[in-house]
């Protein structure tokens, strides 16, 4: 089946599931939501990589309001531009799948190169750009008026995330094996330069794979900054866009040695970034420590840390930069962090292993 590209028709998820998890209120949280939602809905899209489902949340009540069934070990997720359908990458069946909005529910399948990681479309919403893991060194791009992979782009190894500039311009696509940053034009649909992580060292580690990554903007939107984390470092590393190459390292604090967990690390002490909307700040996961910690932009000031849950994975905040969800791939929930008093306001319980999370203003 071909997947047409189309706008969404509008449609109302003012319904709670019964069953489903509640969590306190926050009358600020409420307030500032409330101005949001008069242009459409805002949602925090969790999903759920050792499950087969996706919650979706509203932040104006820190309430889980519908899931996505059928969609086993997701990994990435993508919006269009005008919210109406979700693009999620599915492991086990190597696709990507197609969830309108209206509906809520599989409605095609796309076939990929390999197993796929993580995802990002086009700023209109016609091409979406697949991390393939597995079986291609390459980056898929599918065309959606098409339904289908109308190209692969190679790598020098096989890719783990892609991220898509603000402006458009462009894909960051990160290798573990590889070691690799590789931008891509999306113009032309080809890599146009690298910046390789090995052979350094940092605190006595070799440089490690890159993990997930966050975009800095110019005023006029132009890429200014790349924040990137590596396997083995427990910080972000700052690349400066122009100069391709890294010009900071931002060490996350250590907690004392009883404090610190070590388990499901997975190589990656560091994974998940997130620049605020409003361009003031960023945002970074430490899972041994189970905070989120905050500097501000642009003159890189730490703000400090804020405890959440148990191995947090993975960052998406509110339009308007107030509030951060986090990923808590550990304990199985998403902390809700209130970025100006800096403290969790609420614990979201949702499915097994909750990773990558997409906030989305649906129609």
């Amino acid at each position: 089946m071909k997947h047409l590209f189309r706008p969404c028709r509008a449609h109302s998820l003012a319904t709670i599931f019964p069953g489903l998890f509640a969590v306190a209120l926050s009358s600020a949280l409420v307030s500032a939501t409330a101005v949001m939602a008069q242009e459409g809905m805002v949602r925090i899209v969790q999903t759920n990589s050792a499950g087969d489902h996706v919650h979706i949340i509203d932040p104006a009540t820190n309430q889980v309001v519908q899931v996505i069934d059928g969609i086993p070990k997701v990994h990435g997720v993508a919006a269009a531009p005008d919210g109406g359908t979700l693009y999620f990458s599915n492991e086990i069946h190597r696709t990507l799948e197609i969830v309108p909005t209206d509906v809520m529910e599989v409605t095609d399948r796309i076939p990929l190169s390999g197993r796929p990681h993580n995802v990002a479309i086009s700023n209109d919403g016609r091409k979406v750009y697949v991390a393939i893991i597995q079986d291609c060194s390459c980056v898929d791009i599918v065309d959606l008026e098409k339904g289908e992979v109308v190209k692969s782009i190679p790598t020098l190894g096989t890719v783990h995330n892609v991220f898509m500039s603000p402006d458009g311009r462009y894909v960051a696509a990160g290798m573990i094996g590889a070691r690799t940053l590789t931008i891509i034009d999306t113009s032309i649909d080809e890599a146009i330069w690298s910046l390789h992580f090995s052979g350094r060292t940092t605190g006595g580690y070799a440089d490690g794979g890159v993990r997930p990554m966050a975009f800095e903007t110019h005023p006029d939107g132009s890429t200014k900054r790349l924040f990137v984390q590596i396997s083995n470092y427990h910080g972000v590393y700052v690349v400066d866009f122009e100069k391709r190459k890294v010009v900071e390292k931002l060490d996350m604090p250590s907690l004392p040695i009883s404090r610190v967990t070590n388990d499901a690390l997975q190589g990656s002490p560091g994974h998940g970034l997130a620049v605020s909307p409003d361009g003031r700040q960023l945002w970074s996961t430490s899972k041994p420590n189970g905070h989120a910690y905050a500097w501000s932009l642009p003159d890189l000031g730490y703000l400090g840390g804020v405890e959440v849950g148990h191995i947090p994975d993975w960052l998406t905040m509110t339009p308007d930069s107030r509030y951060l969800y986090v990923a808590n791939a550990g304990s199985n929930d998403v902390s809700v962090v209130d970025t100006k008093e800096m403290v969790e306001i609420a614990r979201i319980p949702v499915g097994q292993t909750p990773k990558r999370n997409k906030t989305v203003v649906f129609p």
